[in-house]
This record gives C-alpha cells, sequence and structure tokens, in this order.
C-alpha cells in the first residue's frame, strides 16, 4: 500500500490541472483539509516549478504531489498541421493575434526531473505515458512516491514492472487530457473505458493501489468508486469552482451549466474532455494529432479568448458531471463531499441489508 494513500485523512486528491486552475493556494487548501493536492508541472519551466513547490510549502502544507508530462513522439503530419493553421487564421484575425509555431518540446521534462530530484516531494505523478524504470528508481531514492496515469486495463501490468506505488485510473468521463500512454484514434471511441468498468478490470489484473478519475463530483461518487476497490477519489473539475482555483471567468461561468462535454483534439492536437463550444464545432474533425504541436500553435488564440472573456473560443475542460460543480472553498467542499460520502455509503448498506438472506421474513 502507498504510504501517502495509506496516511491520508480525507481520501480526496485535487487533481493537477496545468495552465493555471491548480494553483498553490488550492493545493495548500486541498492538503491542509486532509487531501491531497497536486502542483503540475506542465507547462511550467524547471526554475517555475521549484518557485511552485516551494510557495506550497511556505504555505506550511507538506504533504503533497507534483505532475509530469511524459514527452510524446515528435513526429507530426506538417502538411496536416499546415492545413489546420490555415484554417485558424480567420480565428486569429478575429481576435487579433498570429498564430503560435507549432514546434515540438519535450515540456523541459529532465530539468523537471532534476528539480524533483532535489526538491524531494512525496508524490511524483506521471501523465500521457509510463517513465523509465531508472526515472522510477531515482524517484525511489530520494524519497518520493511514483504513481502513473493509466487509460486502459493492458497497461496496468507495465506500470507494476516499473515500480508504480499507484495507479491513477482514468475513465473516459474525465475532463482534460486523456492521460494514459498513447494517443490513439481510438481513444475518443469504442476503445475508450468508463471509469467503473476500467477499476474492475484493473483491479484483476494488479494488486497495485488504485487512485480513481473521471466524473467524480460528488459524495455518493466518491462512495462507489472506494466501494469499487480505489483508495482514493481523484477530483478535478469539482475544484475549478473553487475561490482558490486559478479557473478563468469564462471557463468558471460554463460549469454547472446543461451544456454537454466532447473528447476533441482542436485546442492541443491531443484528446481532452471539454464542454461544447463555437471552436470545437468548428475545428474538431479537421484537427490533426499532434501534441503539443498543435497546442503551441493554439495558444495565443486561447489567451486572447481568456482575455477578453470569450468563451465560444477558449479551451473549456470539464468532465461529464461538471453540472454539478459548486463554488465552495475547497475545505468547505471536501467536507460536504465526505459528509455526502457517508451518508451514500449508510443508504447502500441499508439496501444490502434489506435484501440480505438472514433478515427476518426471508426465504
Amino acid at each position: 500500500m502507498s504510504r501517502v494513500l495509506r496516511e491520508l485523512v480525507r481520501p480526496i486528491i485535487a487533481a493537477p490541472m496545468a495552465g493555471g486552475p491548480s494553483t498553490p493556494e488550492l493545493v495548500a487548501a486541498v492538503g491542509a483539509a486532509g487531501g491531497l493536492g497536486f502542483v503540475p508541472a506542465g507547462y511550467l519551466r524547471a526554475d517555475r516549478l521549484a518557485a511552485a513547490i516551494k510557495d506550497v510549502r511556505d504555505h506550511g502544507v507538506t504533504n503533497f504531489g507534483v505532475n509530469v508530462f511524459v514527452p510524446g513522439d515528435p513526429a507530426a503530419d506538417a502538411a496536416a498541421l499546415e492545413s489546420y493553421a490555415r484554417r485558424l487564421a480567420g480565428d486569429a484575425d478575429r481576435l487579433g493575434v498570429a498564430l503560435g509555431e507549432p514546434a515540438y518540446d519535450d515540456d523541459d521534462y529532465a530539468a523537471k526531473l532534476a528539480v524533483l530530484g532535489e526538491l524531494r516531494v512525496p508524490v511524483v505523478s506521471f501523465t500521457f505515458g509510463l517513465p523509465g524504470e531508472a526515472v522510477v528508481d531515482e524517484l525511489h531514492a530520494g524519497g518520493s512516491e511514483v504513481w502513473v496515469t493509466i487509460t486502459d486495463p493492458a497497461t496496468a501490468p507495465d506500470a507494476a514492472r516499473i515500480g508504480a506505488d499507484a495507479l491513477v485510473v482514468q475513465g473516459m468521463e474525465a475532463g482534460a487530457h486523456r492521460g494514459g500512454p498513447g494517443d490513439t484514434a481510438d481513444a475518443a471511441a469504442a476503445e475508450a473505458y468508463a471509469l467503473l468498468p476500467l477499476l474492475r478490470l484493473v483491479a484483476a489484473r494488479t494488486s497495485t493501489p488504485m487512485v480513481a478519475t473521471g466524473g467524480i463530483a460528488d459524495g455518493a461518487s466518491v462512495a462507489a468508486v472506494l466501494a469499487a476497490g480505489a483508495a482514493a477519489a481523484q477530483l478535478g473539475t469539482a475544484f475549478l469552482g473553487c475561490p482558490e482555483a486559478g479557473t478563468s471567468g469564462p471557463h468558471r461561468d460554463a460549469l454547472g451549466t446543461a451544456r454537454p462535454t466532447r473528447l476533441t483534439r482542436a485546442f492541443t492536437g491531443r484528446w481532452a474532455r471539454g464542454i461544447v463550444n463555437r471552436f470545437l464545432l468548428a475545428h474538431d474533425a479537421a484537427a490533426p494529432a499532434a501534441y503539443p504541436q498543435v497546442h503551441h500553435l493554439t495558444a495565443p488564440l486561447r489567451a486572447a479568448a481568456r482575455g477578453s472573456g470569450d468563451a465560444e473560443a477558449l479551451h473549456l475542460w470539464a468532465g461529464q458531471a461538471h453540472a454539478l460543480t459548486r463554488r465552495l472553498p475547497a475545505a468547505g467542499l471536501i467536507e460536504q463531499i465526505m459528509a455526502e460520502a457517508d451518508a451514500a455509503v449508510r443508504a447502500a448498506a441499508g439496501v444490502l441489508a434489506a435484501h440480505s438472506p438472514d433478515r427476518p421474513g426471508s426465504p
């Protein structure tokens, strides 16, 4: 059993939400409330990651994690990228910005690993792939646990083999990027697993502790994933409504509505779930599989849309249950979720007791 998971006061984890939402204040508030917050290393230079870790520790919180993007394949279809750029030219003109350079980079991976080796945080989690065994060994030697994100059962034995201390099991309901290794065309279709069957299928293949994530928005869903074998529930969208989160105004306003979500490559070139808006509908079918190239291409558009409050041109990452989002401080949200989970467990126990073969009157 993961020591970090075993020692959690509340089995609640705030998902790493890169690009602004997961502030040091949110990480610290979740940790102070007995959960576990994550500093997202994605899109940060190594020096900025070090500063963010220091900021969390300056809040007096010692139990937290850092999430790192594993670099992907640099190969991309240049013609498809050029065609997509031409398609986005009208959006760039309308927003008054130039498109970004669709270049590949490894998100400062080696430099970030060096920072993590030096600063020795309790947990380092990985998204978009599995780290090498040498990386896992080095982090273990420095006292960090290693968690990896998986989106299919077949990856579970590989993650256990490299020495992962926990598996972040992500269902297709999750908001933002699909975090498992690879980014195949099937990821948005029939091969994508919903969270509950994925938990049971992974549990059948490995005894590595599981952290469940994807579409978890209230206490009843937390109780459900714990009953399905998870050691903790990781929530992302649910924390976007907290005042400690760095959620933009347009994004915050779109949460808690009845608007549907969809998996799309339109904003970053990698499958991610967001609230359906004009940009997604206009460009989803044409977006190439090219991350981070498309991410860099559209970054100026998204920044301009954020600044102007244009929710129709902005990536509105959200899970399928975003309609249940509440605007509460992180500590209050965690307490409310825990109370709901307790009530859900009691209700389920009552249903089971009512159908027990040992109850009076049973045949």
